[in-house]
């Protein structure tokens, strides 16, 4: 026998566009992780903690030095007045910290309302937990809510959302207005929100992150995580942040500690490190990925493809309709890997219900050669497709 939650599952979209690249040889812009080893002094310091430092059992909730450093950064960077020892926990990596929320917090038949497209744990985790999701479908090319989406969603059996911002697969930085929004709905109807913030140094131009946790009635009624996986682009470490108030603290506490325990001391330290030395980082990394990100876009715009606007995250996204493909994301993301060996995500993987089947989503954390060979292979594919009478423009 097996639990059907997780056995019904398909292998995620991520490991399958990886894999056939993997097989294929081709260039991957569909798992977001970057070409770029990461910040050599904060490795550095990684290597001489496991050399010299301390190997054995860390404090469950974290090392005190990587919390202290947690609720420092927040308050440099977002105005957060964060208690260290009794609102940061550390988990191994922002999906497991997402997992003690959902396990911790949600009972059978609470309602959750997630918005999607989104991150693909969300749902087999909040339905193990009991809960019952809430879709809320947002739309390209802007993917916003507006009120009213909100007021149908909410009801007297709502105990949860889920809000990602900046917004995986959408490139999405959410406007003030919007989050005030939620805010006011969170506390006019006593819910909990579940904020996955790991994109939260990853955002360019004139946009800026905000946490929903700063907005007003929302400081004892919000979960905020966050990943130093995201932050310095080193995603192998799985090095994750759960900030919350005291009660709530103490639940997701006592959820994470029988999911992992605890987290390799070695990269606590080197990332408590990385929070108070690494301000020429955390402005040089969002400059060369905005770059990477416009280099892209530059390119495929002139291959004919109609790129959607990216204010945040390693993604942005090609509208395969207006760029006259008249195939679906997953059949060209299918065709672009077997045919002209570059890997993409189709973003309907991403909604379980009615999903919006026209736009790919491709990840620019990349060597300048590695989105060339992409922007190169993309417009073969799309040529091939012409070829095949499956594109119209």
């Amino acid at each position: 026998m097996a639990n059907p939650i997780f056995s019904n599952l398909p292998t995620t979209i991520f490991e399958e566009m990886s894999g056939l690249a993997r097989e294929l040889s081709a260039v991957n812009l569909g798992q977001g992780f970057p070409d770029d080893p990461g910040p050599e002094a904060i490795r550095a310091k990684a290597a001489d903690a496991v050399l010299n430092g301390y190997n054995q059992y860390p404090p469950m909730a974290g090392l005190p030095e990587l919390r202290q450093a947690v609720a420092a950064h927040y308050r440099r960077t977002q105005g957060l007045d964060l208690d260290w020892a009794s609102e940061v926990t550390i988990t191994s990596g922002a999906t497991e910290a997402l997992a003690a929320a959902f396990l911790a917090l949600i009972q059978p038949g609470d309602e959750v309302i997630v918005f999607q497209p989104l991150y693909d744990s969300y749902l087999p985790i909040i339905r193990l937990a009991g809960g019952v999701p809430k879709l809320i479908s947002l739309q390209p090319p802007h993917w916003r809510f507006t009120r009213a989406m909100l007021e149908a969603a909410f009801t007297p059996k709502t105990r949860f959302v889920v809000l990602n911002n900046p917004t995986n697969p959408t490139g999405v930085v959410m406007p003030q207005e919007d989050l005030a929004a939620l805010a006011e709905l969170c506390v006019a109807h006593d819910v909990i929100a579940i904020c996955d913030e790991v994109w939260e140094q990853v955002v360019f131009g004139g946009a800026q992150h905000r946490p929903l946790i700063g907005l007003p009635g929302m400081r004892e009624r919000c979960v905020k995580i966050g990943s130093a996986g995201k932050m310095f682009g080193l995603t192998g470490w799985k090095v994750g942040f759960l900030a919350a108030a005291p009660a709530l603290t103490h639940s997701l506490a006592r959820a994470h500690q029988f999911l992992t325990f605890t987290t390799p001391p070695n990269l606590q330290t080197a990332v408590a490190w990385g929070l108070e030395n690494a301000d020429d980082w955390f402005e040089e990394m969002p400059r060369g990925l905005e770059r990477a990100r416009d280099r892209l876009g530059e390119g495929l715009r002139r291959e004919g493809f109609a790129v959607l606007p990216s204010q945040g995250t390693y993604f942005l996204n090609v509208d395969l309709a207006a760029s006259g493909v008249a195939m679906s994301d997953r059949a060209f993301c299918l065709h672009a890997v077997k045919q002209a060996g570059v890997a993409a995500i189709p973003v309907s993987a991403l909604y379980e219900a009615d999903p919006v089947t026209h736009i790919v989503r491709l990840c620019f954390s990349k060597r300048d050669a590695t989105l060339d060979a992409g922007i190169e292979r993309l417009a073969r594919a799309r040529e091939l497709a012409r070829t095949a009478g499956k594109v119209t423009a």
